[in-house]
């Protein structure tokens, strides 16, 4: 969406915020022995007392309140009593929702307890990359650039990105124009980040693919090639004519 009014502002204000806290709070929250399926009840309660309402259940009809995906699971993870956390566990929460007709998207990946797979690194790249490229985001900047600077940067990482998985516009709806901000170069996307306008901008950086499946098991979550590991990094941003303004900064990913 583009923002044109104080009210408009206030209303992505609050529903970032919202989700922002939700993915924090969740983030502290989870403990190995702990089912996906309670983290994900205690994300629904935290939006609940927030007034929000999950994106994903909202939109899509999704068997849980927030995405939740394990280990070799990239994205759209569903929340599960049988799928239980452990120590050393590479752990993606994503948290979208809706509050007063306002959307927001946010989300990140760590490590569980201790680094018992050596995925730290490809955590704290996707972390990294993700900062970089919303602190090159203004209007004019053509999306196709940023594209370019995430793959880059992955690869002087020693990693690759997920080519099919994408960024998106939002705020009066879940997934708004611009509908693609991939993280390659896309020559073909000539689309350009327009100021007052509202995206979620997200890494997907792998250790090897650059492809997600969908699980034919459940038809949601989406897995690369045998043995792939992905973190995803992800915030709803504001587009000035300078820096952006990141809405879900008090998600504290970036700590």
């Amino acid at each position: 969406m583009s923002i044109s009014s104080q009210a408009e502002l206030d209303g992505m204000t609050a529903v970032s915020k919202a989700v922002a806290y939700t993915l924090k709070m969740m983030r502290e929250y989870a403990k190995p022995g702990m089912s996906t399926k309670t983290l994900d009840d205690y994300g629904k309660q935290i939006l609940e007392k927030m007034g929000a309402n999950s994106a994903p259940y909202l939109t899509y009809k999704f068997p849980g309140y927030t995405c939740i995906s394990v280990n070799n699971e990239i994205a759209h993870g569903i929340p599960s009593e049988q799928r239980i956390l452990q120590n050393g566990d590479l752990v993606n929460i994503d948290v979208s929702a809706e509050l007063n007709g306002f959307w927001a998207d946010n989300g990140g990946s760590f490590i569980l307890g201790d680094d018992l797979q050596g995925l730290q690194p490809l955590v704290s790249a996707s972390k990294r990359i993700l900062y970089k490229a919303i602190h090159e985001i203004h209007g004019g900047v053509k999306i196709n650039e940023i594209g370019g600077l995430i793959s880059r940067e992955a690869r002087r990482s020693g990693f690759t990105v997920i080519k099919n998985l994408v960024g998106h516009g939002v705020g009066r709806g879940l997934h708004e124009a611009p509908h693609e901000i991939p993280c390659f170069h896309d020559r073909h996307n000539r689309a350009k980040f327009k100021i007052n306008s509202v995206v979620a901008v997200e890494t997907f950086i792998s250790t090897k693919g650059t492809e997600a499946f969908t699980d034919q098991n459940d038809g949601w979550t989406l897995k690369g090639i045998d043995g792939t590991f992905v973190a995803q990094h992800e915030h709803t941003i504001l587009i000035t004519d300078s820096k952006p303004i990141i809405l879900t900064l008090g998600n504290e990913i970036w700590n």
